[in-house]
């Protein structure tokens, strides 16, 4: 496909994206793709949440899915509000997920915010809950690999020396008030403030929209404007903005292991499946936090790290 091409579909992608925003995707109801055969259309998109991580996968997804002779182009949505019912249209075929995380979200969706949590930090049980809500929806969801992130939250060294801070109860009990740099989905998402104010006692006074792991929300803890960043367990930057990671000692988080999540009418074949399930055998958490390093404090180009690595795993050929 031209750049050209390329381009105008990307753009076309995105204005129907800004439409999805409006609306809350199709109903079960008018899905007749539930029931159809998986799909296999040579045209992808591939959606990115748009922090370093995503950018990643979604550049592997890419590079994978092309060397299994598909043409590919990325769309960066960072809000799952937005880009998951752009799945359910087939506005986006291929989408990198946190399967615990999804999970989630999907149950609140689907029977709403109070809803039990269905993620566990066992796999097999959140993998078998994330499936059964992901068929009605048209979603198919592949095999998870070895790598798993988690949300974690990060403070100042000095802020943590200050008021002998090592785990986040210890945040609770301090009693400090804390302005979070987060994505500004963070306010109700249950891992996110609703559950340090529910589990930890956390007093958030404000969540600081700058989004998830970004150089601006840890710039923010850095100089004092916000006390707490949301980043995740694969960041490797904490150090290079005088930031640590304060222990998740009451389990509020679950364990989110990597799955592609693609749209069965569209993206559902065997061919699909194959093209991602190579990167299962090798991508582990160290490699994600590695190559999240190298874009956030090298300055690197996340298609380049997703294509050396890709390379030196010689899951696609040195070119």
């Amino acid at each position: 496909m031209s750049l050209l091409n390329g381009a105008c579909r990307a753009l076309a992608g995105l204005v129907l994206l800004a439409a999805t925003a409006c609306t809350s995707g199709p109903s079960l109801e008018n899905q007749g793709e539930v029931t159809a055969p998986p799909g296999d259309s040579k045209e992808l998109t591939i959606g990115s949440a748009g922090f370093t991580e995503s950018d990643l996968l979604a550049q592997m997804y890419a590079l994978l899915l092309e060397r299994a002779g598909y043409s590919t182009d990325i769309i960066s949505v960072t809000n799952r509000e937005i880009y998951e019912p752009a799945l359910e249209s087939g506005q986006i075929d291929v989408v990198p997920e946190y399967a615990a995380t999804f999970a989630d979200w999907l149950n609140a969706k689907a029977n709403g915010a109070d809803a039990a949590p269905v993620g566990s930090p066992d796999l097999a049980t959140t993998m078998k809950a994330l499936r059964a809500l992901a068929a009605p929806r048209g979603l198919t969801v592949l095999d998870p690999g070895r790598a798993v992130d988690q949300n974690a939250f990060a403070v100042a060294a000095s802020y943590a020396k200050k008021h002998d801070l090592k785990t986040l109860s210890d945040l609770g009990r301090a009693n400090l008030p804390v302005r979070l740099a987060a994505g500004d989905e963070c306010v109700q998402r249950p891992y996110c403030a609703p559950g340090l104010e529910k589990t930890y006692g956390i007093d958030i006074v404000a969540v600081d929209p700058k989004g998830v792991g970004t150089t601006q929300a840890k710039q923010a803890v850095q100089n004092g404007q916000d006390q707490m960043v949301l980043t995740t367990t694969t960041d490797a930057t904490l150090d290079a903005f005088g930031l640590v990671l304060l222990a998740d000692d009451k389990k509020l988080q679950n364990a989110d292991y990597v799955v592609p999540v693609v749209n069965r009418a569209r993206a559902g074949s065997d061919g699909v499946r194959d093209a991602l399930g190579r990167l299962n055998t090798v991508l582990t958490t160290a490699d994600l936090a590695s190559m999240n390093e190298q874009v956030d404090s090298w300055r690197r180009l996340p298609e380049d790290v997703a294509r050396t690595y890709l390379e030196s795993k010689k899951l696609i050929p040195k070119g």
